[in-house]
C-alpha cells in the first residue's frame, strides 16, 4: 500500500472541556502518593532494585520478603527495614496493594524528544491518557513488544506514582517516558525526522494491518471515551483502526494498546 495522507478528522468529534488549567493530581493518583515517592508490590520493587540507576532511599519490607530479596541479592544497595504489613499500608495511600513491601525513591529522569529521536524506531504517543493504571499497563506492553517511550504530555498525564509503577508491574524501569508541552509541534517534529505518525481510532477507514509505515513509527493513542483531538487527528499521516468482528467495536485504551503494539511487532516493520 501507497502511504498516503488521511482525510481530515471527521465531524461530530468530542473535545475535552476545562483543558486550560492542570489540576493537582490525575484520577486515581492522590497529591500525597505522587509526592510521597513510594513504590510498591513485588515486580515494581524488585524492578526498582535492579536498576542501577535507582536512588532508593529506604526499603522497607515484612521478614519473608526481605528473605526472598537477600536470596534474589537485591539488598547489596540498601539494607531493609522490617515492618508488619499494616505499618507498611499506613505509609501507602489508602488501598495500596504493596504485598509486603515498598521502596522510598526519586522518579527517574525522563529524557527530552531530542535525546529519544536519538535511539528511538518505535514510539507511543499518548494524548490527554490521565489514568496511571492505564499508563502502566501501557508501559508493560510497550517493554513487551519493543516500544522504546512513552511520549505524554506535561499536563494531563499522571506522574511516577506507586500506582503507575505497580501497574506498569516492573515495566517503568525499562521503558522511558518523556513529557512535552505540546503534542502537536511534538508530532511535527517526529515527521521532519522520518517518522510516520499513526493514530488509532475505531472510526478510521484503514485496518492497522494494512499500513506500510516504513522504519520509524510512532503510534498515537486518545483518551478513553473521547479519543484522540482534533488537532492531533489531523497531524496524523495515517488514522487506523483495529480489526473487529465481535459484537463490541471498542477497547479499553491500555487493551487496545497492547493490540496494537503487537499488530506493529507482529509485521515486523523494524530490523531485529
Amino acid at each position: 500500500m501507497t502511504k498516503r495522507k488521511q482525510p481530515r478528522a471527521q465531524s461530530g468529534e468530542k473535545t475535552p472541556k476545562n483543558r486550560g488549567k492542570r489540576r493537582p493530581g490525575a484520577p486515581g493518583t492522590s497529591n500525597n502518593e505522587a509526592a510521597s515517592g513510594y513504590l510498591y508490590g513485588i515486580h515494581a520493587v524488585t524492578a526498582a532494585l535492579s536498576n542501577e540507576k535507582r536512588r532508593i532511599a529506604q526499603l522497607i519490607c515484612t521478614s519473608g520478603v526481605a528473605k526472598d530479596l537477600e536470596a534474589s541479592g537485591l539488598t547489596g544497595r540498601i539494607k531493609p527495614t522490617l515492618m508488619q504489613t499494616g505499618d507498611i499500608s499506613e505509609l501507602l495511600p489508602p488501598g495500596a496493594v504493596h504485598q509486603g513491601v515498598a521502596i522510598k525513591t526519586n522518579p527517574l529522569h525522563e529524557p527530552d524528544l531530542d535525546q529519544v529521536m536519538e535511539t528511538a524506531n518505535r514510539l507511543a504517543l499518548l494524548d490527554q491518557v490521565t489514568d496511571p493504571h492505564n499508563v502502566g499497563a501501557i508501559l508493560r506492553s510497550a517493554a513487551v513488544f519493543g516500544i522504546s517511550s512513552l511520549v505524554m504530555t506535561d499536563r494531563n498525564s499522571p506522574p511516577q506514582s506507586g500506582v503507575l509503577a505497580k501497574s506498569a508491574s516492573g515495566a517503568l524501569e525499562h521503558i522511558s517516558i518523556c513529557r512535552v508541552s505540546n503534542l502537536s509541534r511534538s508530532i511535527e517534529t517526529l515527521i521532519k525526522q522520518g517518522f510516520t505518525i499513526i493514530g488509532l481510532d475505531g472510526d478510521a477507514e484503514h485496518d492497522l494491518n494494512e499500513i506500510d509505515a516504513g522504519e520509524k513509527v510512532a503510534l498515537v493513542l486518545g483518551a478513553e471515551g473521547v479519543g484522540l483531538r482534533r488537532l492531533t487527528r489531523e497531524k496524523c499521516d495515517w488514522l487506523a483502526k483495529l480489526p473487529a468482528t465481535g459484537p463490541m467495536r471498542s477497547l479499553n485504551v491500555s487493551n487496545a494498546a497492547a493490540v496494537a503494539f503487537y499488530e506493529l511487532a507482529r509485521k515486523n516493520w523494524l530490523p531485529t
